[in-house]
Parts: structure tokens; sequence; C-alpha cells
């Protein structure tokens, strides 16, 4: 639909005799704002997301490489706690508070509270969790793909930004284009509007 409006300026580049300079800068400003909203835009999508892309798997390896899925084992079955925060654990199957033990990938051993998605746990069950190389509880590491979803919105919501910018910009420029033609015209006006219709005022 922008691209329908910015297209409809360009008539102005026909040749009349009844042209003015400002219909010639409104269509430069149609050709410009077209050629930017359908080349420039995607490209900076293409370049926004292809640079997203790039960091999100930057840090999927690092995230692969730093955090590791372990085997927890249950000593006993807490009280549950307030709502949790776990990224792991929200919006998922039903998930109990429990006293686990597990080695963690430096060969140290720990034994903390935790939520496990158990929902009867009995001493001696076990569970997987994430941990980074200390141990400690860790969220589960990004996807590719998720990465890549992610890159591509990125590269997406940019390129519509820079479309909506560009014609925003046009828009504007357009508008003062106009005060500045309607304030000649209030000047033209004020000058021969005073003698309009008289005998002899053209003379």
């Amino acid at each position: 639909m922008r691209d329908v409006r910015a297209v409809g300026g360009l008539w102005r580049w026909r040749r009349n005799p009844l042209r003015r300079p400002t219909d010639l800068a409104e269509a430069w400003l149609a050709l410009t704002a077209l050629l930017l909203v359908t080349l420039a835009a995607p490209l900076i999508g293409i370049l926004t997301g292809s640079a997203a892309h790039t960091s999100l798997q930057r840090s999927v390896r690092a995230q692969q490489q730093s955090r590791h899925l372990v085997t927890a084992t249950v000593v006993r079955e807490l009280d549950p706690a307030p709502a949790t925060t776990d990224p792991e654990l929200l919006g998922g199957a039903p998930s109990s508070r429990v006293l686990a033990r597990w080695t963690a990938p430096d060969g140290s051993g720990r034994r903390e509270a935790v939520q496990a998605r158990l929902p009867d746990p009995r001493p001696g069950d076990t569970f997987r969790i994430w941990t980074d190389g200390r141990g400690d509880r860790v969220a589960r590491p990004l996807e590719p793909g998720a990465a890549t979803a992610h890159a591509v919105l990125a590269g997406a919501g940019a390129a519509m930004l820079a479309a909506g910018l560009f014609e925003g910009g046009r828009r504007l420029l357009l508008r003062r284009m106009f005060r500045g033609r309607y304030a000649r015209w209030d000047r033209e006006w004020g000058r021969v509007g005073p003698d309009w219709g008289r005998a002899g005022a053209d003379s």
C-alpha cells in the first residue's frame, strides 16, 4: 500500500507546461522513497538478520559447551515452594520440590532443593537437570532452530521498521513541501487579491 502511494507521485515526471518545480521535486521524492522501501529496507532486514543469526549461533555454541545435562537423584520430597520462576519448568508438566543430589561436571557433589518434573517423587527417583561446569543450575541451552527463528524475526522487524521510517520521512518531507507551496500561494494572493476582478488590474 505504501509503495502504491509512493508510485502515485511519479506522474509528475511527465512533461507538462503547467508542471511546477515542486511537482518535479515530489516525483524525485516518490522515486527515492520507492527505491528505499523496495530495495534498502529488505537489504537492512537481511543484514540485521544475518548479524543476529551469527551472534545467536555463537551464543548457542558457547552455551552448548558450558552447560551440561546431568542426572539428579531424589533424596526426599520437600514442601511446595512459592511459584517457581525456573524457565525449565514454567508452562510444562507438573513439578515437585525435592531435595536432590548430583555430581557436577567437575566431579564435586551437590545437594540442594530443586524443582523436578516428577508428579509423585520418591527417594531414589532420578531426573535430568542442566548445570554449569561447577554444578549450579542453569537454563536449557538455546536450540539452533530457535536461534534461527529469533534471527528471522529480528531481520523482518528491522526491514519493517526501516520501511516505516522511509515512508514516514517521505510523508514528512511532502507535508513540508505542501506547506511551502500553500505559503507561496498565500503570499501571491495577498499581492494580487485586493485587485482581483478590477478593470485594468492587469495593466
